[in-house]
């Protein structure tokens, strides 16, 4: 799932963001939401989307064993996991990618039922540099499989919250359409 994804839309003549907006918003299927439209002002606008935030919901793993996985993961100095692409099996790092990993617990989340910790849901959010190849979650998952040997008995619910610029010195995401709002106020 995901609360951060991105269109960009060319449009042969100037358009009311919120109209426009509006419009999308219509015509999409319910539980599919715009939530803004902003005016290009700036070029490369996919440049700015530099990091991610995850959020995976671990039904059936209490909080102690994910920051156990969760510390394990991060001592490594890299975590090799494999993918098939289009040219065959890519093996790549994905310890490099995370900028950060914290670790809470939610009791009581649903799905966890029938799972042997029915109380049990840890929460990790996860801060991803893109990266080439990107690191996807299910590549997070399996490199927690194999550096902390951490299997979900229960599919996990992994959310994408945000993607956008990396503050530098933090793990925050900021906001990828600043410098088009910047430029707009400035030339209003």
């Amino acid at each position: 799932a995901s609360e951060a994804e991105y269109v960009e839309i060319g449009v042969t003549q100037q358009c009311d963001p919120e109209r426009m907006r509006a419009a999308l918003d219509e015509a999409l299927p319910p539980g599919l939401d715009v939530v803004d439209v902003v005016t290009a002002a700036t070029p490369d606008f996919v440049n700015r989307l530099e990091a991610s935030r995850w959020r995976f919901e671990l039904p059936g793993v209490g909080q102690a064993t994910a920051q156990a996985a969760a510390a394990t993961f991060l001592a490594q100095g890299e975590v090799i996991v494999e993918r098939l692409m289009k040219n065959g099996i890519r093996k790549f790092d994905t310890r490099e990618a995370v900028v950060s990993l914290t670790v809470s617990d939610e009791s009581g989340v649903s799905g966890s039922q029938g799972s042997g910790s029915e109380d049990s849901c840890a929460i990790l959010e996860v801060v991803t540099r893109h990266v080439t190849p990107s690191v996807r979650p299910d590549d997070l998952l399996a490199a927690l499989r194999i550096a902390a040997h951490l299997v979900p008995p229960v599919p996990p619910r992994v959310t994408r919250l945000a993607q956008g610029p990396l503050i530098l010195g933090s793990t925050e995401i900021g906001d990828p359409f600043a410098p088009d709002r910047a430029a707009l106020v400035s030339t209003s």
